[in-house]
């Protein structure tokens, strides 16, 4: 996903090389599926197949038959999973010139309950391993594994659970489309809105007219085996409250090695689009370490994207939080 950290928003970023502010807490050593029990058991392997399920159709790159084979397979387990589904197919242009053939895929669970919750990741997958160590692949395409596919695997999970039991509050699951088709890291400039494209057309026309939500919750780059999960600053900025209740619930839950108790940097994501055009407070759950060279991990926009990398116990952390989030 993205991205590149922000250090010129209003507010005061972390520097490359900072050590993040905060203290980190030691995890509780306690079993999850003893605190939650009126909460669903998220299901990692569930999850994982998901996950797998997508990047064997290949790169997800908007105008190709891997991405129009994928879209139909995301919009068809929403429905198997009881979701009504909304389809927004657009045409966007990337910042290339290129005319993208792209979709947003939502689905709805109790669409007639005014409280509502929003969840939401991207389904594509980067055109250009721009970031690999061998610049032959610089113009090649990636598997997308925990880019992409890592977060729409635990929401597609997730979905799986809010059929079998309602947690009372109206739930979105959105898939945004061409969040990273943003510009080659060769160009000698940085120009954000060029990535979220499919958040940017959503913010102004959203699914439903006048939609709203109470919080939302963007799942990016959330299965890697290494993960770590700092406190994004844009989600501060806007829903500090939430991010905290995130943070405390994955510590009680016996996650705090993912959840880092500390302030991590900003990115250029899809939630800063859906805080900006439906002013919805959103928290950004991403892998992103301040205390690294590359931030995002080494196989970031790489070749190393791969199924490989996914590991269930991540998977497990970021999934369970959510449902205990989301139920309680």
């Amino acid at each position: 996903m993205i991205k590149i950290a922000l250090l010129l928003m209003a507010f005061s970023f972390i520097s490359c090389g900072q050590k993040p502010s905060g203290e980190i807490v030691a995890e509780k050593k306690t079993d999850p599926e003893a605190v939650t029990t009126h909460v669903p058991v998220f299901n990692p392997d569930s999850a994982y197949q998901y996950i797998a399920d997508q990047v064997a159709f290949g790169p997800r790159v908007p105008n190709t038959e891997a991405h129009q084979a994928c879209g139909l397979y995301l919009e068809s387990e929403l429905k198997r999973h009881g979701a009504q589904v909304f389809v927004q197919e657009m045409t966007l242009e990337a910042y290339n010139g290129t005319k993208l053939e792209a979709k947003n895929i939502i689905g709805s669970y109790d669409p007639g309950n005014k409280k509502r919750v929003l969840l939401f990741a991207h389904w594509d997958s980067r055109p250009y391993a721009d970031e690999d160590p061998d610049k032959a692949n610089h113009y090649t395409p990636i598997d997308g594994a925990d880019d992409g596919a890592s977060g729409v695997g635990i929401l597609l999970e997730i979905a799986r659970q809010i059929n079998l039991k309602n947690p009372g509050t109206g739930v979105d699951i959105l898939f945004f489309d061409a969040e990273d088709y943003g510009e080659h890291s060769s160009s000698e400039t940085y120009t954000p809105n060029t990535w979220c494209l499919g958040s940017q057309f959503w913010a102004k026309n959203p699914h439903v007219p006048n939609y709203t939500a109470e919080y939302g919750i963007l799942l990016d780059m959330v299965g890697h085996k290494e993960a770590v999960f700092y406190k994004e600053l844009t989600s501060l900025k806007y829903a500090a409250p939430m991010v905290e209740r995130i943070w405390k619930t994955a510590r009680d839950l016996g996650y705090g090695r993912y959840f880092i108790q500390a302030t991590g940097g900003g990115v250029t994501d899809d939630h800063q689009y859906v805080i900006a055009g439906r002013n919805i407070p959103c928290v950004d759950i991403i892998n992103y370490d301040p205390n690294t060279e590359k931030k995002f991990g080494d196989y970031w926009h790489t070749l190393d994207d791969t199924i490989d990398n996914i590991d269930t116990k991540t998977l497990k952390a970021v999934g369970q939080t959510v449902l205990e989030v989301i139920y309680n």
